[in-house]
Parts: C-alpha cells; structure tokens; sequence
C-alpha cells in the first residue's frame, strides 16, 4: 500500500463539507480532514497537505479573494468544484493554475480519481466542464467594468463607487452602460445577476 493522500476539504456549507469527507473517507488510500473558508488558514507545516478539495464558490465571495491564500498554501494542488453554469469560476480557476476541475454533477468517483491525479502534479479536467471552460474565456467586460459592477452588487451607490475607484461619476456612469451593453442586460440589476449567475463577481 502507498503513502496516504493527505487532503483537505473546503466548503462554507458545514452538510455538504461532512458529506463530502465522508465520500473522500470511502477510498482508504485519502487521509481526510475539512475546513470552512472563513476560518484562519494553518501554516503548512502544521497542516500538511498534499491535495486541497475547494468549492469553487468559495474562492471567490463577493468583494474578497480567497484564492491568493489557498494558492500560497497548496500551490497547484488544488481540486475545484464547481459547474458548467459558473464559467467565470471556471475560468479563473484554470487560469489560476487548480490542477484539478470537477463538476459538482458528476458521479462521486470521479472526484475521487481527480484527487488521486491531482495528488501525482497531473491534471484533471471534467471532460463535462471543457465547453464551459472555453465560454469562460469569452467574458467580455474589462477589469474596470467587472469592479463597477461588483461595488454595485454590495449596495455601493455611485458615489462610493467613484470614490473607491478613484474615477468621476460620469466615468462610473459609462462603465456601468458599457457593461450593461456588453453583457444583454436590460439595467444595472439585470447586469449584476447575469454577471453574478456566470461566476464572474
């Protein structure tokens, strides 16, 4: 028998988590521990870890970067959950340097073998996850045009927008119509959901 895969769960849904360890438990060759993102992330010398396990939802909340933190932590060694609905999480997770994409849809062996994979430095990619992985690349608002967004998604009124990013309101203004355009959407609300429903804010 080889050395055990030491792998780490992460998940803000305490349910899914215990669900998910126990799943990752079926398979004696994976030594399973979990964690929420909000919690402090443990010096790797005290946690060592070979595969980390992350809902894609929880790399990225609203406002905040998660990843910077976990990638520090495992470098590529990083399985991501996540669903063809959610290209942008798709995309920024493939772009990021995770090893491994798995869809949340597919059967329960398949993240499994992912984590095995993932724990030699191989990739694995869904084969269910390719197409999406490729409209990801297709996002068509800037960087500037995704952060107006974003401070509007938290309730920041135009304002505080321009202020926080250091632009005029009519320039917020412009930014906000450009991306409303881009995206088919019928007003800022709109915008924010469509933006939002791809995984990209």
């Amino acid at each position: 028998m080889g050395e055990m895969v030491r792998t780490v769960v992460v998940h803000d849904e305490e349910l899914l988590r215990s669900a998910l360890v126990q799943l990752l438990r079926s398979d004696t060759a994976l030594e399973v521990s979990s964690m929420s993102p909000g919690a402090s992330l443990p010096d790797h010398d005290a946690l060592p870890t070979d595969v980390w396990v992350v809902d894609g939802d929880c790399l990225w909340g609203p406002g905040q970067t998660h990843d910077a933190s976990f990638r520090t932590l495992c470098g590529d060694r990083l399985v991501v959950l996540t669903t063809a609905r959610r290209p942008g999480i798709l995309r920024r997770a493939f772009d990021g340097g995770a090893l491994g994409l798995v869809d949340k849809n597919a059967p329960a062996r398949r993240l499994i073998t992912a984590v095995h994979t993932v724990a030699k430095g191989e990739r694995f990619l869904d084969q269910t996850l390719t197409v999406a992985l490729l409209e990801g690349a297709e996002m068509p608002l800037t960087t500037r045009e995704l952060s107006v967004l974003s401070l509007a998604s938290q309730g920041a009124p135009m304002a505080e927008i321009a202020a926080r990013l250091h632009l005029s309101r009519g320039t917020v203004r412009n930014y906000m119509a450009t991306a409303i355009r881009k995206v088919g959407a019928r007003n800022r609300v709109d915008a924010i959901r469509i933006v939002q429903s791809a995984g990209w804010t």
